[in-house]
């Protein structure tokens, strides 16, 4: 039997905490947390078993037992915050989306590759039993040629100007955010595209509030895509193919139901299944997985998949004039 994965959580906040509470859930082993603050880490730890609390990141990253770190910051830090736990020699799954652009994807790519160290991102949704059914029924052939994916990730989320996704220093607005989930999705399902369509309104902070994009695949099929930050939308999905067509419930992207359904509105099949807490638990098992095995590429979300899905959101933004500070 091989050892249990010890794992490190660097970052505090809420998605830090989502983790922690399924890796405890589930019986993953949660060895220490890092914290810009020494108050940070141990309200943190004494909130999850009291694992190890350490005041700075570059402490958790040079922990000896820790064996894989989740990066849990805002993504204008994932790069920074991921180099520390590579160079570490740590296994690292990044919260997404990934980086701030493809540039910073590839670096980690890189890194990790030199290292000899496992990297993936979590996105979640890749992981999650209905995302892997599906996959089984559009491989099987039950949908035909799949012609085209729909989806939206649309909240009514805060409009404070100083809140995250509002900031452009914290690389805000709706594409990286919640864009990530159906872009991601598109490309799952149908492959990287050949062409790429986007159009956005901006808020008064100047990150887009509201995008639509068009994804051209190989052999004439199309992803239709909408995100936004001050609306709250169906968040639901379709893959739509000559034979048949899939209907994933809301919230498409987290665990859920969907349905297989023939071109004369007959149901094939109704996909149900329980799932223990939120699911995050899934991505931490496919990175376990991959380190037990030796190996750093899932076939789930490989890194240079990941790395590509990022140069597909860098061309949205520059059809979009969405620029970070610092011109990224």
């Amino acid at each position: 039997m091989t050892q249990p994965v010890r794992w490190g959580i660097l970052g505090t906040g809420g998605i830090a905490s989502a983790f922690a509470t399924d890796l405890l859930a589930n019986g993953f082993e949660l060895r220490a947390v890092g914290s810009r603050s020494n108050d940070s880490a141990a309200e943190f730890a004494s909130r999850f078993g009291d694992p190890v609390a350490h005041g700075s990141y570059e402490a958790l990253a040079a922990d000896p037992d820790v064996d894989a770190i989740y990066v849990a910051t805002p993504h204008p830090f994932h790069e920074e915050h991921a180099l520390l736990a590579i160079r570490g020699g740590k296994h690292v799954l990044v919260e997404k989306p990934f980086t701030l652009n493809e540039a910073q994807a590839r670096t980690l790519a890189r890194a990790a590759d030199e290292a000899g160290v496992v990297l993936l991102e979590a996105m979640w949704t890749r992981f999650l039993p209905h995302m892997v059914r599906i996959r089984e029924i559009i491989a099987a052939g039950t949908l035909g040629e799949v012609r085209t994916v729909l989806a939206d990730h649309n909240q009514l989320l805060s409009a404070d100007p100083a809140h995250r996704m509002n900031n452009p220093a914290l690389g805000g607005g709706a594409l990286l955010d919640l864009g990530i989930y159906p872009i991601s999705f598109a490309v799952d399902i149908l492959g990287l595209p050949t062409r790429v369509l986007a159009s956005s309104s901006p808020t008064a902070t100047g990150v887009d509030r509201s995008t639509a994009v068009i994804l051209e695949h190989d052999g004439g099929a199309q992803s239709v895509l909408h995100m936004a930050l001050d609306t709250a939308g169906p968040n639901t999905a379709a893959v739509i193919g000559t034979a048949a067509r899939i209907e994933i419930d809301r919230t498409w992207y987290a665990p859920t139901t969907f349905r297989v359904i023939g071109p004369d509105h007959t149901i094939i099949e109704e996909f149900e299944h329980s799932v223990h807490s939120r699911g995050m638990q899934y991505q931490a098992w496919e990175l376990e997985r991959l380190v037990a095995a030796g190996d750093g590429e899932s076939p789930l979300l490989p890194v240079g998949q990941t790395v590509a899905i990022m140069g597909v959101l860098d061309e949205v933004r520059r059809q979009i004039g969405l620029v970070y500070p610092g011109g990224l």
